[in-house]
């Protein structure tokens, strides 16, 4: 197919650049504009692109970064050089750990001529190649096209991830008569018959064969496939923590999420089955179970064949799209599978009544399970939870039911605090109607907590809920749990009701277990950006998730 070009006289380069994000469908782009951007901030300003100014670079760069999450379309965000590049790290890592399409542009001093010196000049470009897919200094301003084209192929194609251009002040400044290029549609090949009948053969032999959705199949067209897929066949199936509601949760199939890494409930099911079938397995989440000559078969569903190591070296790999791939391999079952469900029926009704003891806990500052109970009750089926990072995150992961894709984002691959209210804010960007919670870490929240102007400014409608325990509760657990003393991880919170007035949001206190849900409902019936400060107690932690847990018997 020959790739059509826009033609256009002669144009400024940062004109050029803006009519390249436009043809690649951009709407809005996230950023932290210094003085070398201003001939990009000029174009922007006649273009059909809404520019979205943050706080901070990191809240302009998640926000870009979860729009690639939850669209398949790479977010674009933009900073200036040295400090402005710099603070695009974290999100960027974050991006490309977590699979998600991110186009950074960053700004950069003349290159042609330097009347400054080294001042505020790094290599920004080499600087970020580790954690990137492509990094890219744009030298002329005919390679625009190509480069920004080059860029979204890249950024999208699997596995997705970030990338990053730098445009110096001089090239966006010149003039270049190179044409814009529109993008073209991607077509991932399927796998092979021949290896699509081995895996349907190992199947039909399994006694007990499980599936296990992972992040690389949280993708908005496999759902369908995977769904007819599991019910046809009346296949088990559990799923990763980034895998979380590509299929629905409350199926009679599932069995939950591998919130843990091992040792919970769900992994008497794990350690029970015969065949794993692996769709979407992504290296960064480490699979919940461990190959070894043990007799466990395992098949490998994803786009890319798998990256072997010590405990993962699947006999068959299945390569090519997913949903493709699920379709062809379940057109060649006609028939019902003849094999024992009992066991995962019991493992199922079995992780029901562990999740289910304490949601209506009354005790205060609030537990977990509550918590994590309450929430689900006043979301609705697609709306969204976006968590930050703590321990509050595997009581989401392995209490909390999703029952449609992306309504429970959570970062299990770089697991950065800071990201959960950027994240949220884009989520209420994108469905206004929907109603859109941020779960927070008191540490994590503070660490962005700037970014609620942003979204009083933007007029959102999003509840933030700050859980409160005056310290990094995750890493103090963990202290406690290897033995330390009690130690350097306490801190001061300001009064969170204040701080959400001066930002001209709303302020919530909650002072009891049964008042949650009122809360819960008045901020969201109201609209607008509030805050609420709820106090946790995580000594539940200990006794659940590690005192049970070291204490339990699978079922025979």
């Amino acid at each position: 197919m020959s790739q059509k070009v826009i033609h256009e006289s002669s144009i400024k380069a940062s004109d050029l650049f803006v009519r390249s994000l436009e043809a690649e469908g951009v709407e809005h782009i996230f950023a932290v504009p210094g003085e070398e951007n201003l001939d990009m901030l000029e174009s922007l300003r006649t273009s059909k692109i809404t520019l979205v100014l943050t706080r901070h670079e990191q809240g302009a760069a998640f926000m870009a970064a979860t729009y690639g999450r939850l669209t398949g379309k790479a977010g674009v965000c933009m900073a200036t050089l040295g400090p402005g590049a710099t603070n695009l790290a974290t999100p960027a890592a974050y991006a490309q750990l977590g699979g998600f399409p991110l186009i950074m542009i960053t700004g950069q001093k003349p290159i042609k001529k330097s009347k400054q010196g080294q001042f505020q000049i790094i290599d920004v470009v080499a600087l970020f190649h580790p954690i990137c897919k492509m990094t890219k200094q744009i030298v002329h301003g005919n390679t625009i096209p190509a480069l920004v084209r080059e860029a979204f192929r890249t950024a999208e194609e699997e596995r997705p991830g970030a990338v990053l251009l730098e445009l110096p002040e001089d090239i966006a400044a010149e003039d270049t008569n190179a044409h814009v290029l529109t993008p073209h549609h991607r077509h991932y090949a399927v796998a092979d018959d021949a290896i699509l009948e081995e895996a349907a053969t190992l199947i039909r032999s399994a006694k007990l064969p499980l599936l296990l959705i992972g992040a690389g199949a949280n993708r908005q067209h496999t759902r369908s496939a995977l769904n007819d897929f599991i019910h046809s066949v009346k296949l088990p199936f559990f799923n990763t923590q980034m895998g979380k509601g590509v299929v629905d949760e409350r199926s009679e199939f599932c069995l939950g999420t591998a919130a843990l890494s091992d040792n919970d409930y769900l992994h008497c099911a794990i350690e029970r089955a015969d065949l794993i079938i692996n769709v979407g397995h992504d290296a960064v989440e480490k699979p919940p179970f461990f190959m070894e000559e043990n007799g466990k078969q395992v098949i490998h569903i994803n786009y890319k064949s798998a990256q072997v190591d010590q405990v993962y070296f699947p006999q068959v790999e299945v390569v090519g799209d997913i949903a493709g791939s699920i379709k062809r391999l379940n057109n060649k079952f006609t028939n019902v599978l003849d094999f024992d469900r009992s066991y995962f029926s019991r493992i199922h009704d079995e992780i029901e009544s562990h999740i289910n003891e304490s949601i209506n806990d009354p005790r205060f500052p609030i537990i977990p399970q509550r918590l994590v109970s309450d929430t689900r009750k006043v979301m609705g089926k697609n709306d969204v939870i976006a968590l930050d990072n703590g321990i509050y995150k595997i009581w989401f992961a392995r209490n909390y039911k999703a029952y449609h894709p992306n309504t429970v984002l959570l970062d299990n691959a770089l697991a950065t605090m800071g990201a959960g209210l950027p994240s949220a804010m884009m989520v209420a960007m994108m469905y206004p109607k929907r109603r859109v919670m941020a779960i927070c870490g008191d540490g994590g929240f503070m660490m962005n907590s700037q970014e609620i102007e942003t979204a009083v400014r933007l007029k959102l409608n999003l509840v933030v809920t700050i859980l409160n325990d005056g310290s990094y509760g995750m890493i103090r657990w963990k202290q406690a749990s290897a033995g330390f003393g009690d130690w350097g991880l306490e801190f001061d919170n300001p009064d969170f009701v204040k701080y959400a007035e001066s930002y001209g949001a709303t302020g919530h206190r909650v002072d009891s277990a049964e008042s949650l849900i009122p809360t819960f409902n008045q901020a969201f019936d109201a609209g607008g950006v509030h805050l609420i400060d709820l106090p946790i107690d995580y000594s539940e932690n200990e006794k659940v998730l590690i005192d049970e847990l070291r204490e339990k018997v699978c079922l025979l």
